[in-house]
């Protein structure tokens, strides 16, 4: 099988349209983890994605008959631009279904390369139905992003140029994972020539469709997924990509989306570059393996698959790297409500540099304060919380806790003594106009909305942390009522932070 595919990379007409892109030593985060890291500059294609290689290689192996009829895919963006800019190439018609949710820029990116856009459904695969009830209704080809030889062939031509251009052969290569279509074609070139170097996949923690296959054994259908790194954010690992993957796969990564903002701000500090989540995946997996693998001086290669972020977006990563690096903690600290505490409490942290301050008075109680604190590593958080405990202060570490950072951060101050029968939830929000009023429709009970906190971070899914006062009798209409909503949810009233801080 593996020397099928190498054939196939071999022959693979990608360099129509693709180019070869640059392998360039990153050398501050080289010095930084004691090794060589390399960066696979995919986001240098045309389409700022390695998505050209695979949809045009594909394409490209079309009869004249199939291309005369015209082509289909789903996607909700790299792939889209990536079939769009073939179709125009090779002259015949693309038609791209995205969801609704797109954000604006990749549906003109995508009509900018011709492509006959159709918006349809909230989601990838609501998308992808409808592009395959097209293809049958108008005999066109569907593109597949990644479960189909020649698109996986495409992709293997980024590990021929590895091995051509890297000075020896690489130790280690890290490479993201959705569908499977990279590391498939990627592993299947590197191991047939060279068994020993080791392919690592990487996948956010909110969308490790490859992980949970390898932990059952078979190919499983994730409940949800989550839409941050959107270039990866896939359900189920493809049939094809994943009996490729059970050979050349030596190790599956998951790592927190933190740690992708993270990544993506060491990628911009070394080369100046600013990667979308899914293009900054691979190199989060390589600073996650590295810490817990005693590894140094050796070749390891990290695929920057991408570079297609929302502008928007970038103030989340922004917000969100420091965490990730682990050099801030994030702490809830109560002190005494009393004249002098406060400066008390600030002369007790001492030099230490605060990223966020967050307090506001609320009684006579004793007081939360909402504290960012920037610390060395990771390892630092546990002897701060011990020495703030030492010194007479509750304590409680937030530094993983979601619902702190994406919404309470933004709250501190605001408890509501009234709020009776309050329960909490947090939402995920498709981002189109009406998702709020199909919301209050989908109630129909006359609850009270005692709180509503919403921030846009540039996705396709807004993150909603939403009071909704709910007597105990009628408890069972919540469950009918979140059924039918059909949006996805999770319950928070007794999440630390939230009653620290809301209730």
């Amino acid at each position: 099988m593996l020397d099928d595919y190498l054939r196939r990379s071999l022959l693979a007409r990608v360099y129509d349209v693709a180019v070869e892109t640059p392998l360039e030593l990153a050398p501050t985060l080289s010095r930084r983890l004691d090794n060589h890291v390399w960066l696979k500059r995919e986001d240098h294609q045309p389409v700022f994605s390695f998505k050209l290689r695979g949809a045009y290689n594909k394409m490209a192996n079309l009869s004249p008959e199939a291309l005369a009829k015209g082509v289909i895919a789903a996607s909700a963006g790299n792939h889209a631009q990536g079939v769009a800019l073939s179709a125009k190439r090779l002259g015949c018609r693309a038609t791209i279904v995205m969801p609704r949710t797109t954000p604006s820029i990749k549906v003109e990116a995508v009509k900018a390369l011709g492509g006959d856009v159709v918006l349809f459904g909230d989601n990838y695969d609501e998308a992808s139905s409808h592009a395959k009830k097209l293809t049958e209704s108008e005999g066109l080809t569907y593109v597949h992003p990644y479960d189909d030889p020649d698109v996986i062939a495409g992709q293997g031509t980024i590990g021929l140029e590895i091995l051509k251009q890297l000075p020896s052969k690489p130790d280690v290569i890290f490479v993201a994972v959705g569908g499977g279509g990279l590391i498939g074609g990627i592993g299947a070139v590197i191991k047939a020539l060279h068994k020993d170097v080791k392919i690592i996949a990487v996948e956010p923690e909110d969308a490790a469709c490859l992980a949970a296959a390898f932990e059952a054994g078979e190919r499983v259908i994730l409940p949800r997924v989550g839409r941050f790194a959107d270039g990866v954010a896939v359900r189920q690992i493809g049939e094809e990509t994943f009996r490729i993957a059970k050979e050349v796969v030596d190790e599956c990564i998951v790592v927190s989306n933190d740690e992708i903002c993270a990544a993506i701000k060491d990628i911009f500090e070394d080369r100046r570059a600013v990667l979308e989540p899914a293009g900054a995946l691979a190199f989060a997996g390589m600073k996650r393996w590295l810490s817990e693998n005693d590894v140094k001086d050796q070749n390891l290669v990290a695929i920057a698959c991408g570079a297609n972020i929302n502008f928007d977006s970038l103030r989340h990563v922004s917000e969100r790297a420091e965490v990730g690096e682990r050099r801030e903690a994030v702490l809830a600290v109560t002190i005494p409500e009393e004249p002098g505490s406060f400066r008390e409490f600030c002369a007790t942290i001492g030099d230490r540099a605060i990223t966020e301050f967050n307090y506001r008075y609320a009684d006579g109680s004793p007081a939360h304060v909402f504290v960012g604190l920037r610390i060395p590593t990771g390892k630092d958080i546990e002897p701060l919380v011990r020495d703030l405990k030492q010194k007479g202060y509750d304590v409680l570490d937030l530094t993983d806790n979601e619902v702190a950072k994406l919404h309470i951060r933004h709250m501190v101050g605001g408890r509501a003594v009234g709020a009776e029968d309050e329960r909490l939830f947090s939402f995920a929000f498709p981002e189109r106009a009406g998702a709020l009023v199909q919301f209050l429709d989908a109630m129909e009970h006359p609850w009270n909305i005692s709180l509503f906190h919403y921030r846009n971070h540039g996705s396709d899914y807004g993150r909603v942390l939403v009071g909704i006062q709910i007597p105990d009798q009628e408890s069972t209409k919540v469950e009918a009522f979140l059924d039918r909503l059909g949006y996805d949810w999770n319950e928070v009233t007794q999440d630390p932070a939230c009653t620290m801080f809301l209730r």
